[in-house]
């Protein structure tokens, strides 16, 4: 039998309490940062591929603080911009090359983006004399072949286009909506059910990988008996992407860098007001207030409560230059369990 003296025994256990509550040392806690698609093009911008590396080097500044505090860390993103690029170029080409699905576009800025995120990341790591394997892991989400979303598509990607081109996408079987710029390809939107990778994505989090996953919301696809996987021509929102991948893999919490320092109430009115913290309950309130317009805040909310409703600690959204100061309390909205 081993005997402890009274001064380690009361040193051993002053240390598992500063272990427990301490800030800055998490014990290996999960956490996914959702980069929106301003993290890589910043308003302003035309988004040449050295403006990109300059905001993703910047991003991966705070990335690589949360794993020095000891998170386990999954980097989701969007991909707006790139994706509407990616059409464009579709477009200008199509006489002489057959334009792709929006299913290999969504794949093709998955892998562009997460090299870069996954070298930017590499590069910040080994500044602080790090080692630490990163993995971009290309992301197909299931969905439901009867989602209301797939007959009714409402959601626009890519460019505004003339009529002339319009007329073109058009024949190939695209939908076109008019929007006061132009026209505008107009897909569905359905709602993520399971990632498809999820278990490989926890597999290297439980080998300490830094993982970069669902791009742009993940690649939509149905299960066909007898057949397996099918893509369909659609888009995944990326946070609700996020929030299903986060409930998968069980993270602790779910960080949402957007173009905002944080969630308003009375948005662009006299009378609006940021949220600092703020309880699930609340939040709900808030939502169903139709407070957050679907096209932007909407989505973000939404996953918060899916997310604390399925076991999750916290949901911080933030402005993605200060992601580290807003995991340090000071600022961002937050929002809780009661």
């Amino acid at each position: 039998m081993v005997f402890v003296s009274g001064h380690i025994r009361c040193f051993i256990i002053i240390l598992f309490i500063i272990l427990c509550v301490s800030p800055n040392i998490n014990m290996d806690k999960v956490a996914i940062v959702a980069l929106g698609g301003n993290a890589l093009i910043k308003k302003g911008q035309i988004g040449d591929i050295h403006e990109q590396f300059a905001n993703t080097r910047k991003v991966s500044s705070s990335i690589v603080k949360m794993v020095k505090a000891g998170y386990k860390l999954v980097v989701t993103h969007g991909n707006g911009p790139q994706v509407g690029s990616i059409f464009l170029q579709n477009n200008a080409t199509r006489d002489i090359i057959p334009p792709m699905p929006l299913g290999i576009c969504v794949a093709e800025s998955q892998g562009f983006i997460g090299y870069m995120i996954q070298q930017c990341i590499f590069n910040e790591l080994h500044k602080e004399n790090i080692s630490k394997k990163i993995a971009t892991i290309i992301t197909q989400v299931l969905i439901d072949e009867k989602d209301l979303s797939l007959k009714d598509p409402t959601k626009p990607i890519g460019p505004y286009y003339n009529e002339d081109d319009a007329q073109k996408l058009l024949k190939d079987g695209y939908q076109i909506t008019m929007q006061p710029q132009g026209w505008r390809i107009v897909v569905p939107s359905p709602d993520p059910k399971a990632i498809v990778e999820a278990d490989i994505i926890k597999r290297l989090l439980d080998e300490d990988v830094i993982v970069i996953a669902a791009g742009g919301g993940g690649m939509p696809v149905i299960k066909k008996e007898g057949w397996g996987l099918d893509g369909v021509e659609a888009v995944v929102d990326k946070d609700l992407a996020s929030e299903r991948l986060a409930e998968e893999i069980k993270a602790d919490l779910l960080l949402i860098l957007t173009n905002v320092d944080k969630v308003y109430i009375d948005f662009n009115t006299e009378n609006s007001r940021p949220l600092n913290t703020v309880t699930l309950n609340e939040i709900k309130k808030y939502y169903q207030q139709e407070q957050f317009p679907q096209g932007s805040m909407g989505p973000k909310i939404l996953a918060a409560i899916r997310f604390l409703e399925h076991g999750g600690r916290k949901v911080i959204i933030a402005d993605v230059d200060q992601g580290w100061e807003a995991l340090q309390g000071t600022t961002g909205t937050h929002i809780v369990n009661e």
